[in-house]
């Protein structure tokens, strides 16, 4: 649940977020890097990565920003011998068609508020295009082609957006000098997401995580349970209520009124995105773990 003094910028990313962010949980994504031969993991380093170009693994950890550089260097720039960047990002696309399709109904995505929405969120995602400085993974994605249908339109402009707030969040992050892994131990600390999630997909080892957590509680964020200190949740707050300040210039293209429209009419589809179970990151452990979709360890 958002807060009460939440602003209708920040309500309207926030309730139509899922209809990007499942892109990463949905078995309809892994299925299609899996005919190229990649595997998931490897699949969201490259999908995410690919509007950059066929780069190497520097760029894509310093923008991702809290993954261990190791392990997206065990993807990039492998995967580019796979399959090309277009073809990655095309396969991101149809499965984003497919699992929204599925979560939503066909009827849904092709009903008048998939349109209405679609055209909110793309008005605030085009101005987030002319603003594209200090933002290279949002200027990456702004680059690329509009699709035409309205549930692909809606999702291309929450993944801009996303984009445009996440650079924001890391330009945030490093000016209260949190590195990647340190904001992910207090993200997990804080009770954010399951237990064990970000450890695992971010690819630290035991030992780097415990000694983050050694430096965090020296530095007064954690206390001796691994649970955030007062001074710890005062900075998160700090860092998100700076990110949400350099994100709301996209916002103010449609108005606080656009806003709460763009937050109402997602806020079902968003709903059904999350009971269909298309943001469960445990059905995408499932998924990789399925012999055919090329787990981890196997070449």
């Amino acid at each position: 649940m958002g807060d009460v003094t939440e602003s209708p910028y920040r309500l309207a990313w926030r309730v139509t977020e899922p209809l990007h962010a499942m892109i990463y949980f949905v078995p309809e994504a892994p299925e299609r890097y899996a005919r190229f031969g990649i595997r998931p993991m490897d699949g969201y380093f490259a999908s995410r990565g690919a509007a950059f170009g066929p780069v190497g693994p520097e760029v894509v950890a310093a923008t991702f920003y809290n993954f261990n550089p190791a392990r997206v260097a065990r993807a990039l720039p492998a995967v580019w011998s796979k399959a090309s960047p277009q073809q990655v990002l095309a396969a991101r696309l149809e499965a984003a068609d497919a699992a929204l399709t599925r979560g939503l109904g066909a009827e849904v995505v092709t009903g008048p508020e998939v349109a209405e929405a679609a055209g909110l969120a793309r008005r605030a995602a085009e101005k987030a295009a002319t603003l594209p400085h200090g933002r290279p993974l949002f200027a990456a994605h702004a680059a690329l082609p509009w699709p035409d249908r309205p549930h692909l339109v809606l999702f291309h402009a929450q993944t801009l957006l996303r984009e445009f707030r996440g650079d924001g969040h890391v330009a945030a992050l490093l000016a209260n000098g949190i590195s990647g892994l340190d904001a992910i131990v207090m993200h997990e600390a804080s009770g954010a997401s399951p237990a064990g999630f970000l450890r695992g997909s971010r690819g630290w080892s035991d030992e780097q995580w415990a000694q983050a957590e050694d430096d965090l509680r020296r530095s007064g964020l954690l206390d001796a349970g691994g649970k955030l200190t007062e001074a710890g949740v005062a900075l998160r707050a700090h860092v998100e209520d700076r990110t949400d300040q350099v994100a709301e210039v996209a916002y103010r293209a449609i108005g606080e009124d656009g806003c709460r429209r763009l937050a109402e009419l997602t806020r079902p589809l968003s709903r059904a995105v999350v009971k269909g179970g298309l943001l469960n990151p445990m059905s995408l452990i499932t998924h990789s773990s399925r012999p055919n979709h090329l787990p981890e360890g196997n070449q």
